[in-house]
């Protein structure tokens, strides 16, 4: 049996915690806020429940297996509700598409029906590439630990595959290929937001993404996604994983040159291994003194930050006619929105993609004739210099949710006379709460062909320290962060 310490007691570390306390290891978290969930975070006020983190579950086998390893399943511990219409998109023209909530198909005809022409067959032909990309990469590069570029030779040796995986072809060049309508082009660039990523920049595997979420389903969970952290940390607990919360933890100690301990606000923490579930680029940069972080932080800092998020919670009186559970309207020019973030005069998106979750969920408000608003808006990270704003200069935030307002007014929907109050988080907020450096939501983004393989390994090249989370692979997002749990468990082993 090992003494295992997890930083961090986010979705990456609790899920660790519970795959490890059942293959017989003593595990203690430590996390440095009084709660558990990371970025998974939730706010309760006046009879208004807001997910202030991810709003959308999907690919839930994931968390069904971490539940059935581990104990009881998962639907004992949290309500999973199908999403029958999932998103509404609005695009500038004032076209719209009700997208179903699951089955590539029903989602095709229902491009078409929103768009018209050949976009719903152009569509379901890009899902059956993407269909292909999926069977190929999901073992060997997303539910596997990547070391380095090497590990594209196995796919090297089938052409079939690497045609369709087309390693060094974008996002947005597949869509091109694909896709004859410029809204349809659209709804697949977006999805390379998922990863806080260029579309112009990111690869084409990311095609994956809207595949997975209409093959699997988009689900929600009555009471909010924060419920899937309160189950996951229960079991834990359940398992019998120790936690200390408001505990800081300044250093990884080593001895020998591996991992011997933890040195926190409470005292040194002895123990076998570590694992991280913190931003990678945080725990190299300021928790681990040894010339191995110094080479991992100088590889990790070549790759490019992920963009953040400015949020919006609103809680108004009334209901919107026609307001789904996941809203998205779209500007008129989304190309000007990746280069105010991802330049290097980085600022607030002047004409931005407005992305709302308005859950029809009696669990998150007070009444039926009321609203929870999650409002997200792509955003530059937090910092000054190339690629950074500074959000914490006085009356910036105010100033921009004022403007995200207008223009959501603009396009059809005026929340401001039903407005009864708004929190707002920026940035600034993000990186203050959870470490992230300068907000930035999943560590690295995917933006070039070779990001994948930047992104720090599972297994660090400090023995007995490893890394599980959204910074680390396979990457950020409730499922993504799943899997990396399951590699850094098998890594690890049993007792």
């Amino acid at each position: 049996m090992a003494r295992i310490v997890v930083i961090g007691a986010g979705m990456g570390g609790l899920a660790s915690a519970a795959r490890l306390r059942v293959k017989g290891h003593s595990v203690t978290v430590v996390e440095q806020s009084q709660t558990y969930g990371g970025k998974l975070g939730v706010l309760a006020r006046d009879g208004f429940v807001f997910d202030t983190g991810p709003s959308l579950f999907t690919l839930p086998a994931v968390y069904r297996h971490l539940f059935n390893i581990t104990g009881s399943p998962l639907e004992e511990s949290v309500d999973i509700v199908p999403l029958d219409t999932a998103f509404g998109y609005h695009f500038a023209d004032g076209s719209r598409i009700q997208m179903p909530g699951v089955d590539p198909a029903r989602c095709a005809t229902a491009i078409g029906d929103g768009l018209g022409g050949q976009t719903g067959a152009d569509w379901l032909r890009l899902m059956a590439r993407a269909s292909e990309v999926w069977r190929i990469t999901r073992r060997p590069f997303l539910e596997s630990p990547l070391t380095g570029v090497g590990d594209l030779l196995s796919l090297a040796r089938n052409r079939h595959d690497i045609r369709a995986v087309a390693p060094f072809t974008s996002l947005r060049k597949i869509g091109g290929q694909y896709l004859s309508d410029p809204r349809a082009r659209m709804l697949l660039d977006r999805y390379a937001t998922y990863t806080g990523s260029d579309p112009r920049r990111a690869p084409a595997a990311l095609v994956t993404v809207p595949y997975v979420e209409q093959e699997f389903g988009a689900w929600h969970l009555k009471g909010g996604l924060r419920t899937l952290g309160t189950a996951l940390e229960q079991r834990c607990r359940d398992r019998g994983v120790e936690f200390r919360y408001a505990t800081d933890v300044h250093e990884v100690v080593l001895r020998g040159g591996r991992v011997a301990g933890v040195d926190t606000s409470h005292g040194v923490l002895e123990s076998d291994l570590v694992v991280a579930n913190a931003d990678a680029t945080h725990l190299y940069r300021d928790l681990v003194h040894d010339p191995r972080a110094t080479r991992a932080l100088k590889k990790l800092r070549k790759a490019t930050p992920s963009l953040s998020g400015f949020v919006m919670l609103i809680a108004a009186r009334g209901t919107t006619p026609g307001i789904r559970h996941h809203n998205v309207w779209f500007p008129s020019n989304y190309d000007a929105e990746f280069d105010s973030i991802f330049g290097r005069d980085a600022r607030p998106v002047e004409d931005p993609t407005i992305y709302a979750c308005v859950p029809n969920d009696d669990a998150m408000r007070p009444n039926s004739d009321s609203e929870s608003w999650f409002i997200l808006i792509n955003a530059p990270r937090q910092g000054e210099g190339d690629g950074c704003y500074d959000w914490t200069v006085p009356g910036r935030r105010e100033a921009y949710a004022d403007h995200v307002l207008a223009v959501l007014a603009q396009r059809g929907v005026d929340l401001r006379q039903r407005m009864l109050w708004r929190e707002i988080r920026t940035p600034a907020d993000l990186a203050l709460d959870t470490r992230a450096p300068g907000g930035s939501i999943y560590g690295s983004s995917s933006n070039g062909a070779r990001a994948a393989f930047l992104r720090p390994t599972n297994a660090s090249p400090i023995p007995g320290l490893y890394l599980a989370g959204g910074s680390a692979h396979p990457g950020g997002g409730l499922p993504l962060v799943g899997m990396s749990s399951d590699i850094v468990s098998t890594l690890i082993g049993s007792a």
